[in-house]
């Protein structure tokens, strides 16, 4: 990979503008937008980069190609005609992620299957041995997606979905991913550098990503990737990467923000408390127990309030009328001067509700929900810049939906 190679990142929907930017940021080029993604050159040290700077990106995809297929034969026939060989040896051991859409199969295992039997016997005429495959921690992890009639067959440069950072030691109800809550910062244009309030942290885990912004550490510092471990690329993989992680601990920077995280849930603040303790971020994070509608004083000269609210059924009873009734009661208590607030809403009735007009908005995709982002204006004046629909940052070129749904879990 001395040379720049085509790799495909996935991000959930409603994202791919903010990781296009992101990836320029970290040195990629040719930056084109896809539904469910981004498409980029970058070389071995750029790709590496990126898989452990990235805050947005699920997944970094190596493609191989994209073949007809029609029926098991032609599933088979497709994975064949790729020359395994050059990335697996009889030693690797393996693992194929299926997905579909619009598809005559119905069960991604079955295709999983077909593609994993094709690589076999494509590895055992070339080698006269065949690989062994891990479901559990594969050498290699190849991404197989079956769109109508077309197989899309990639190498999976991470492994472990990226938003596994490793600190989720705890979850809670109903988590936000860490990649979404990372792009929710992005779009609230969050550096690390303003007081942050989550009044209702659940689980901790958009003040874990701010944290990890305001300390300038890589989020897959603590991680591992599946690219060290590949036949061809892994030693000069695990050289760059030692060198870049090295790098990242010494560029660290304290925090000198309050990060303030409130929950009314014992048990949600005891999740949250052992996650931050995870992330290695205690001293930079204070929990406290507390009403998102009755939020205790605090402090100037003001900040940033971002959070994902309840969007019905884990408030208990009440139904929608009980849903507007708090969103009312939220949108008084969060209007606090100096303070600009984002709110991640998956319900309808939250806009009204809030009962004040926002100055930017954004839809996103919360897994498989539909939602909605809103800023608002600090009270008593302040300005918060528009965002508007998902922009298409400069040099970055659009182009018609190819990929979707690479990323489930």
């Amino acid at each position: 990979m001395a040379e720049r190679i085509a790799l495909f990142a996935t991000a959930a929907r409603g994202t791919e503008d903010l990781l296009a930017d992101e990836l320029k940021e970290l040195g990629a080029r040719r930056i084109r937008q896809d539904r469910g993604g981004v498409r980029f050159m970058a070389t071995l040290d750029e790709a590496l980069m990126v898989c452990l700077w990235s805050r947005i990106a699920m997944r970094v995809l190596y493609p191989l190609g994209a073949f007809e297929a029609h029926g098991a034969d032609g599933l088979y026939e497709a994975a064949a005609s790729i020359p395994w060989e050059e990335h697996l040896t009889p030693d690797t051991t393996f693992a194929v992620d299926a997905t579909l859409k619009d598809s005559e199969h119905t069960h991604s295992g079955f295709v999983a299957l077909k593609v994993k039997d094709a690589i076999v016997d494509r590895i055992r005429d070339v080698e006269g041995a065949r690989p062994d495959v891990s479901t559990r921690d594969p050498d290699v992890r190849v991404v197989a997606h079956l769109a109508r009639d077309t197989l899309s067959l990639s190498l999976d440069l991470c492994g472990e979905p990226l938003h596994r950072r490793g600190y989720r030691v705890r979850p809670t109800p109903a988590p936000l991913k860490e990649t979404l809550a990372a792009a929710l910062l992005r779009a609230a244009s969050y550096t690390g550098e303003e007081a942050l309030v989550d009044p209702m942290c659940g689980s901790g885990t958009l003040l874990i990503e701010a944290g990890l912004i305001a300390r300038k550490r890589a989020p897959g510092l603590s991680r591992d990737f599946a690219v060290e471990r590949w036949p061809e690329l892994g030693t000069r993989a695990r050289e760059l990467l030692t060198d870049m992680r090295a790098d990242a601990r010494r560029n660290e920077r304290r925090v000198t923000v309050p990060l303030l995280g409130v929950d009314k849930d014992p048990e949600a603040l005891e999740a949250a408390s052992r996650n931050v303790r995870a992330a290695k971020l205690s001293e930079e994070i204070q929990l406290i127990e507390g009403d998102a509608t009755k939020l205790p004083p605090l402090p100037a000269p003001g900040g940033l309030i971002i959070t994902n609210p309840p969007y019905g059924d884990r408030l208990g009873s009440g139904g929608q009328k009980g849903m507007k009734s708090f969103y009312f009661k939220l949108g008084e208590s969060l209007r606090v001067p100096g303070w600009r607030v984002w709110v991640l809403s998956g319900n309808p009735a939250f806009e009204s509700a809030f009962h004040a007009r926002p100055s930017a908005r954004r839809d996103m995709w919360n897994g498989p929900i539909a939602c909605t982002l809103l800023g608002y204006r600090p009270a008593g004046g302040g300005s918060e810049a528009p965002l508007g629909v998902p922009h298409e940052p400069a040099d970055v070129a659009p182009v018609r939906p190819q990929h979707e749904g690479e990323e489930d879990g």
